[in-house]
């Protein structure tokens, strides 16, 4: 999974209109972060520098990638999840906006099932924007819940 010591943390990047993508980037902002965890963020490029351009002069850094053994320990990842173009309209809800976000959730619970991750940390999802005939979850704790077949959960 990885030559380093440091867990491989997935990052789900939540609704795209909603504060996912800025939490992220002004978290690993703060490079020390790097020095206790691999972040893999699942989503797109084109996502990810919108939310970059718009938070102006902030230093993150990310590379990148489709495969899970070319990680960058020295720097944040972005695992291309889609790379078709995505209208972003912060503070709007709208339902190509869940369909990434269950898209970006569905694809790190993937990777965390086949130990490509060692941890999941999940960005906030807009239960009306999420719900679909092939996501008919009311939210991140019931999906994990099924996707793992656990008996109990606790949020």
């Amino acid at each position: 999974m990885q030559n380093d010591h440091r867990p491989v943390i997935g990052i789900s990047c939540g609704d795209l209109n909603g504060i996912g993508l800025e939490i992220i980037i002004k978290s690993f902002s703060d490079s020390r972060l790097l020095d206790h965890c691999t972040p893999l963020i699942f989503a797109s490029n084109k996502a990810v520098n919108f939310y970059k351009k718009s938070l102006g002069d902030i230093h993150f850094n990310y590379q990148s990638t489709r495969e899970y053994n070319r990680l960058s320990h020295k720097q944040v990842n972005v695992f291309t999840c889609w790379e078709e173009e995505v209208n972003i309209q912060p503070g709007q809800l709208s339902d190509e906006a869940g369909k990434y976000a269950v898209l970006s959730l569905q694809t790190a619970v993937a990777a965390l099932k086949q130990r490509q991750i060692d941890g999941l940390v999940t960005a906030p999802i807009h239960k009306n924007n999420t719900q679909s005939a092939n996501f008919n979850y009311t939210g991140h704790t019931p999906y994990l819940k099924d996707a793992f077949s656990a008996k109990d959960v606790l949020m």
